[in-house]
């Protein structure tokens, strides 16, 4: 059992119900060591899996991992049992900012405020490569202060989620609050959209009611794609000039994220509340990686690499965080077994990988391909004990100046494989190498396992902090 009476994990004391939804349930509790109040967030594993929601539940690990913003619910810890994952959160006791909305418009001053801490903290988002892809009132807490704290990621991406064209393809978001690319589907930039979605909150904090509305969902579709908005006539000037900036249809010449923050409107009274705009931000340690890692896994990261590189190929967003350094919660999904697949960190250009890997298989005598998207195909030149040995190298882009490199054997003996890595690889790669998962954590985490892992519930718990070293 992961929970004795109304206690999880011998660590919080669930108290009541805050929220429910399809697959998830928020309990407001209390941390049994420091007394502090949290929300956890109870995932039921088998419906999302059901449904193939996991890399959902992997991002939302992975960016609320990235992101630390004084404007940004913070995540504390991820623990799971084999039914249920938990997300450990900061606990926003002022509820959502939606609930003010519904009562109707707010006061100038007050909107301003919440649109100054709101840009603050998706220009931040923006600048650590994630843009969130949902920004609506319901989705913007309140805390105990009336300060505003951006929730939900589950629909964020990373700047490594767009495709050759550089462009978001997925279309996500509410559709009063979309932005008009994000709609025609022909891809976007998510940090424009971000901004769009951004102009229809503060329309929506100084009028109580949505620009772009309509019965009928067509028409209104018509009137976004169109940026046709009315304001109403108790809108100062500077709000209707900023507002047909940034809801302007065309993502190329809307306003950027840095010129509304030098906007003379949206910059007035920062002087009582400084900090807003330039918040000090706790930045995340860069953490250890650790190794094991499976198919159902979700892994988090914080990495602040300074080099600038070329950008390489993408995967899913949330899995290439995933894999990149930081905690890895595979365990919690499937058993351990032997790992076929190794993968580092390199702060080092892509054609500086690239060219190393040619180089090792050329003295190696493997042979090289490079395919599109940034995989690269080595092959063995004679026969194994069961077969040619193959491995496929694929590069990363973590963020815009860091890479992740996944080695795997995809043909031929595994003890084969392995020793090739170990013996001729591996060392060849150390002056491109940041870190190799899996090096430093692993002893940690095994003692933390057995910490964790107490006879009675032994074969059923599995728990991971996601907390900074300090």
């Amino acid at each position: 059992m992961e929970n004795k009476g109304n206690v999880l994990m011998q660590k919080y004391e669930i108290g009541r119900l805050l929220g429910q939804g399809t697959f998830a349930k928020v309990h407001h509790a209390r941390d049994l060591k420091t007394g502090m109040s949290v929300a956890i967030k109870m995932i039921d594993k088998e419906k999302v899996f059901k449904v193939g929601m996991m890399d959902q539940i992997k991002r939302e690990i992975s960016v609320m991992r990235l992101i630390r913003h004084p404007n940004v619910v913070e995540l504390y810890e991820v623990m799971a049992t084999k039914t249920k994952i938990y997300f450990v959160m900061e606990y926003v006791k002022g509820g959502e900012l939606f609930n003010k909305v519904a009562k109707g418009k707010l006061k100038e001053d007050v909107a301003r405020k919440y649109f100054q801490q709101l840009i603050s903290a998706v220009d931040y988002c923006h600048s650590r490569g994630v843009s969130h892809r949902d920004l609506k009132p319901e989705n913007l807490l309140l805390d105990e202060n009336e300060n505003l704290k951006v929730s939900d990621f589950g629909l964020s991406a990373l700047a490594e989620s767009k495709r050759q064209d550089g462009l978001l393809h997925t279309t996500c978001g509410t559709p009063a609050y979309v932005a008009p690319e994000v709609i025609n589907r022909k891809g976007y930039d998510g940090a424009k959209a971000d901004i769009w979605s951004c102009g229809v909150i503060l329309y929506v904090l100084l009028a109580g009611y949505l620009p772009f509305r309509d019965p009928n969902l067509m028409e209104m579709y018509r009137k976004i794609a169109k940026g046709e908005f009315k304001c109403p006539n108790w809108f100062a000037p500077e709000v209707r000039k900023l507002l047909s900036k940034i809801l302007d249809p065309n993502p190329n010449t809307r306003i950027s994220m840095a010129k509304i923050m030098e906007n003379s409107w949206v910059r007035k009274d920062l002087q009582s509340r400084p900090c807003v705009l330039e918040a000090e931000v706790k930045e995340p340690a860069p953490l250890d990686s650790e190794a094991v890692f499976g198919i159902n896994e979700i892994s988090c990261a914080a990495v602040e690499p300074k080099q600038e590189v070329a950008k390489p190929c993408n995967l899913n967003a949330f899995d290439i965080i995933s894999f990149s350094a930081g905690f890895d919660l595979s365990g919690l999904f499937e058993e351990k077994e032997q790992k076929k697949e190794v993968r580092f960190t390199s702060n080092k250009p892509a054609s500086t990988i690239i060219s190393k890997l040619e180089d090792i298989a050329k003295r190696l005598r493997l042979k090289i391909k490079k395919n599109d998207g940034g995989l690269l195909k080595i092959e063995g030149s004679k026969e194994g004990r069961k077969g040619v040995m193959g491995i496929d190298a694929e590069i990363f882009e973590i963020t815009p100046f860091f890479h992740l490199v996944e080695m795997k054997k995809s043909s031929g003996d595994t003890v084969e494989y392995q020793k090739v890595v170990k013996q001729d690889i591996r060392p060849a790669l150390k002056d491109i190498v940041w870190s190799w998962q899996g090096e430093q954590q692993r002893e940690q985490l095994q003692l933390q396992e057995q910490q964790e892992l107490q006879p009675s519930h032994a074969s059923t718990t599995q728990v991971v902090s996601t907390q900074n070293s300090s």
